[in-house]
This record gives C-alpha cells, structure tokens and sequence, in this order.
C-alpha cells in the first residue's frame, strides 16, 4: 500500500507531503494514522528541529473524508473525531511547524494550516472554511484558531459568508506570513524552517510554548514571572554561555 505521508528529513528540517492526490488529500483515518506516527517518532528523535507540512499535487488539504461526514450524519461519529485527532496532533506538536501552503486548504484541510505555527502560501493557494456551504458547523476549533489570527471581522467573512482568500489576501489578512511563486513554496518554507536548526532544542520548545500562551488572556506580570524563569534558564545552557561570550570578544574587539 502506498504511504499516505511522504516523510523527508535534511538536516533537522522534516518535510511531511500529504500523498493522496487523486483525494486531494483529504485527511482519512489511515492518513491522521501516519500523521501521528510521524509526529511522534520526529518529537522523539532529539534531531527535528522544526517540521513543513505540504501537499503532493494541486491541493493543499480538502478536508475531511465525506464518507466520514456522512457516517457522522448517521450517527457514528467516530471517523469525524478521527480527522480532528489528525490537525491536533499537528497543533499540539512542541516542534515549530510550517504550512506550505500549495493549494486549496478547505474545512478541515484548512484546520490542519491553522495547526501550523506559520503559513507560508503559494500563488495558487486559497483558503476556504467552506462549513456553512455544506450545511456544517465548523468544527475542530475552527473559530478560535481563525479568529485568534485574522480578527472577528475576516473571521466572519470567511465562515458566515463563505468568502475565500487567496495567497495575497491571506498575507493581508494576517493568516499567511508570506505568498510567493510556486516554484519557490517548498524551498522557501525549508530556509524559514532552518533558522530553528541551531537552537538548543528545549529551549526552541519552551520558546513555542511560551508563544502559544501569550494570547491565553493572562496579564503581562503573569508573562513576565513566567519568561523570566525560563530565561534564566536559558542562561544556565552551555551553548548560551559560549554565544554571549564570543559576542562580547566581537563587540569589545
């Protein structure tokens, strides 16, 4: 049987590729089932340091299995819990992660890009809740992760009204940090994923950690007792010691 996920590995970068393209990549329970092996195998290896998701073919993701949906309908529900466990997985992951964004993300597919901690977008990409259109509410925590990046205004655009958004609109928008050719998604998403290669791999966790909180409602005295403690962690770190002082010999001359 032909692996659902593609998984390459170059010096700390993991590329995962959604293999399913005849699909379009719709996240089915054999797929989140490789999605959480890989995940779990790439946090355990102490060699990741960061992690781009993509898609093989025109789509990015389409969403969930409509055999699924429409088990759900008839009241098992499992195969819907499935596609969920598949993005979560993604979005719990304590590595970096990075959505290169080749083409539709839609529904679930686009929960899975919200999973990521940034998205890069291809020319080609668009961005489409498409819940409402077929007669669902979003679900997953669709709202959140999308009204947590693009504000309530776009957030209601995109899922009351079904309006869509293409690779430039996204980075308007606020939910993708860069569009650019096709040709250049892929390379570009790996060069933005190696800046992570050269940092101590707890502290890139504990820095990922500490950013995901930052919108959790707690007030800047909180943030700032709890950043405190893991900086002066960090400066506990052999490799941080050997930084500063080969800066301080640079700025001194």
């Amino acid at each position: 049987m032909t692996a659902l996920l593609d998984v390459a590995v170059e010096r700390g970068v993991a590329t995962l590729t959604l293999n399913d393209p005849d699909r379009r990549n719709i996240i089915s329970g054999a797929l989140v089932g490789e999605i959480t092996a890989a995940f779990d195998r790439l946090e355990a290896d102490g060699t990741t340091a960061a992690v781009v998701v993509t898609g093989a073919g025109p789509a990015f993701c389409a969403g969930a299995d409509l055999a699924d949906l429409l088990a759900a309908a008839d009241g098992d529900t499992s195969g819907v819990t499935t596609v969920y466990q598949g993005f979560l997985r993604v979005a719990r992951s304590p590595l970096p992660t990075i959505a290169a964004v080749n083409g539709p993300a839609v529904g679930a597919g686009l929960n899975l890009a919200l999973a990521c901690d940034v998205r890069i977008a291809a020319e080609s990409a668009w961005f489409d809740t498409r819940f409402l259109k077929i007669g669902l509410h979003p679900g997953g925590g669709h709202t959140w992760m999308l009204h947590r990046l693009v504000g309530p205004q776009t957030a209601a655009a995109m899922v009351l009204f079904g309006d869509r958004l293409d690779g430039p609109a996204a980075v308007a928008a606020g939910l993708a940090y860069r569009c650019v050719p096709d040709a250049e998604l892929l390379p570009a998403a790996q060069a933005l994923a190696a800046g992570a290669r050269d940092v101590d791999p707890e502290l890139l966790r504990r820095t990922k950690a500490s950013l995901r909180r930052a919108g959790d409602g707690r007030g800047h005295d909180q943030v700032l007792e709890d950043e405190t403690r893991d900086q002066m962690w960090s400066l506990t770190l052999p490799a941080t010691k050997d930084r500063l002082t080969a800066l301080r010999r640079k700025i001194s001359g």
